[in-house]
């Protein structure tokens, strides 16, 4: 379950988790106008629980479940939207 908790209109929102399988959720989502349509970029800061066993599931499965889960959204906005200057979303996980 998360929680919007900071939020400016036609700019940004920001929403934590408070209930959950991440000891840290933070996810930013910035909104820029553009020429011809917005700019949506994603800063997300998550922790993930048990220490080194974490870390350990982190490399090898959660990084790539987190990308998935982006690479979807762009496609279900683009979708909804329409495709914007012929890019591919950049989405680099760490």
């Amino acid at each position: 379950m998360t929680e919007i908790t900071h939020a400016e209109e036609l700019k940004y929102f920001i929403d934590v988790q408070r209930k959950g399988p991440y000891s840290l959720w933070h996810h930013q989502h910035h909104f820029k106008k553009m020429e011809g349509g917005v700019e949506m970029t994603d800063i997300v800061h998550y922790k993930n629980p048990l220490g080194f066993i974490g870390e350990i599931a982190n490399s090898v499965f959660i990084k790539r479940q987190l990308k998935k889960i982006f690479e979807y959204r762009f496609l279900k906005v683009e979708e909804l939207f329409g495709k914007w200057q012929e890019q591919n979303p950049s989405i680099e996980i760490k």
